[in-house]
């Protein structure tokens, strides 16, 4: 069996400058780069210039397709230092323009009033089947290359509470998915945030596709990211499962706004996410 990629070494980062950050991305052949990558290398950018303060919100536009063949240079703003709040904007670029822009805030660790909206009573991830597994034979009558692409080693382990966005037909604008990392990611806590953002980018946009019988791989679909943001609650570790729980209220306009609470396996809520994103069908002048 594979080994699954290790987003440690995937994410890392080569220091250029005092501001300035180089990463590259996972050889998976022609597309474009994993929004997910770009939010989590953006916010390790941040973090290797901040100092004994932990990251408590982050929002971000993707404004380019990312080139996976070519490295991304981070230009790390220092916004502000302030008593209890640092404030830090990243901007990722590739070729000389900007694909991707970050800004993140971080706070002093401090305890403060407490209250939480509960988990959803759903199956445990013990009683699910990995996503993977499903996939494998969802694929088995189609081409070699997807074939090879779709039974790759993945870096985040998923089980879908409800019917996959994969399957056919209109489904309830909402979606659980247990998720964490499927290699080990070490102690620092730092690392446990980037890697969970990575992972938040995933199921959002296919969430709001559910009502409307369409998939990534549907003919003339047009989808991205357009922007996200992601809020952390409470520090937690993504080598073990989280619940994901994301429900779109709204889509209109070719954009689908989706609403995201992820929770760690004891009902703890961790961090929320939000992000609108493009799914349309192309017609001739369609551009994003």
């Amino acid at each position: 069996m594979d080994t699954p990629e290790s987003l440690p070494e995937t994410l890392s980062l080569e220091r250029l400058e005092l501001n300035l950050f180089r990463g590259v991305s996972p050889s998976m052949g022609p597309g474009r780069i994993f929004g997910g990558q770009v939010i989590a290398q953006s916010l390790l950018a941040a973090y290797e210039t901040v100092e004994d303060r932990v990251c408590h919100s982050l929002h971000c536009y993707f404004i380019r397709p990312g080139d996976p063949r070519v490295p991304i240079v981070f230009d790390v703003d220092r916004s502000r230092d302030g008593g209890t709040f640092t404030t830090r904007r990243v901007v990722a670029i590739q070729n000389g323009k900007q694909i991707f822009n970050l800004a993140a805030s971080f706070q002093v660790v401090e305890d403060g009033f407490e209250h939480q909206i509960p988990m959803p009573e759903v199956p445990g991830p013990d009683d699910l089947e990995d996503d993977s597994v499903k996939q494998r034979k969802m694929m088995e009558k189609a081409p070699e290359e997807m074939r090879k692409m779709m039974s790759r080693p993945r870096p985040i382990e998923m089980r879908s509470v409800g019917p996959s966005s994969w399957t056919k037909g209109p489904k309830p604008a909402e979606n659980s998915v247990w998720f964490r990392a499927a290699a080990p990611i070490g102690t620092d806590p730092h690392m446990h945030q980037v890697i969970m953002a990575y992972a938040s980018d995933m199921n959002m946009l296919s969430t709001a596709m559910r009502p409307h019988r369409v998939e990534w791989q549907t003919p003339g679909l047009q989808s991205a990211s357009l922007d996200h943001a992601m809020w952390f609650h409470k520090p937690s570790n993504f080598n073990e499962w989280h619940l994901y729980h994301q429900d779109s209220p709204s889509a209109s306009g070719g954009r689908g706004f989706v609403r995201g609470s992820i929770y760690d396996a004891k009902g703890d809520l961790v961090a929320s996410v939000t992000q609108e994103g493009l799914i349309r069908m192309k017609t001739p002048e369609a551009k994003a």
